[in-house]
């Protein structure tokens, strides 16, 4: 890890993401020492003196006052969820964020048991808030090839994501799912920082997989709350499936994914097929 605080890392991360042009200043000429901005041109965009954002990002200065964090922001191009992890990144290095809650409990509701075999054929399952896999129906838990050959203490989706050799092949936009899946991660480890199993997540990946710690160093934060998958799966071939993720109500961050395609569809059908193949006996139980 570098130096200072978490604000600290943020602010260089994007500043180094951020050409002069994008602000209205001149390219210049030659090579550049720094990729981006320097921090004399985004304290003269943001306003601020280059000895304070220094300080900033340096973690010695770590309680700026709204209009500063404001005009950081803008001068940062920050999209609005990133806007809201730079409040609560401030939030953090000043000693105001509330004490962190207690890890997510991996015990699923009966009722959401029996919603998720009440959804099938559709694929559906139950996560935590660090995206551990806790309980899925047939075709929910047939979606992920392989995973069930890891202990069910290990079955996290964005684990699967980054580290399975099957991924790569179930997902047609593995790239693009990868930065949405690590940017997605920011923004819950932006809600609760100090979660141990967040932190053994983003560390276990950090170490094993480059990718996840080239994404991770962007700073890229975007909640995840539907949108579709192209899967190209080996028992049932190519399908394109909606998703929407649905908080659930009196958990401690659990969400309920749940996929759908149109009826009459190749898609549909092949999401049929993922529902008709006869389990294997470890995929039997509903919580995994």
């Amino acid at each position: 890890m570098s130096e200072g605080t978490e604000l600290g890392r943020f602010l260089r991360a994007r500043r180094g993401r951020i050409r002069p042009q994008d602000v209205g200043l001149p390219a210049g000429t030659g090579i550049r020492r720094t990729p981006g901005l320097r921090r004399e041109e985004l304290a003269a965009v943001a306003g601020v003196s280059v000895g304070y954002l220094t300080r900033l990002e340096r973690g010695i200065e770590t309680r700026p006052s709204p209009a500063v964090v404001s005009a950081l922001g803008e001068a940062l191009r920050l999209s609005p969820e990133a806007m809201n992890r730079l409040h609560e990144l401030v939030a953090l290095a000043s000693g105001q964020m509330p004490a962190p809650s207690p890890g997510p409990a991996r015990t699923v509701r009966d009722s959401v048991l029996n919603l998720l075999e009440n959804l099938r054929p559709s694929p559906a399952y139950a996560v935590s808030r660090a995206n551990d896999l806790l309980a899925a129906n047939r075709p929910g838990l047939r979606l992920f090839p392989g995973i069930t050959d890891w202990p069910r203490e290990r079955r996290n989706v964005t684990r699967y994501l980054f580290l399975h050799p099957m991924a790569r092949r179930l997902y047609r936009d593995w790239e693009k799912m990868a930065a949405h899946s690590a940017a997605h991660l920011r923004a819950t480890a932006g809600a609760d920082p100090d979660v141990p199993e967040l932190a053994q997540l983003v560390g276990e990946l950090v170490v094993k997989s480059p990718e996840f710690a080239r994404l991770w160093e962007r700073y890229d934060v975007q909640a995840r709350g539907g949108g579709q998958k192209h899967f190209q799966h080996p028992e049932v071939g190519s399908m394109r499936l909606d998703y929407e993720v649905l908080a659930i109500s009196r958990t401690d961050g659990q969400r309920l994914v749940t996929y759908q395609a149109t009826p009459g569809t190749p898609d549909h059908d092949a999401m049929l097929l993922l529902d008709m193949a006869s389990p294997r006996e470890s995929e039997l139980p509903h919580e995994v």
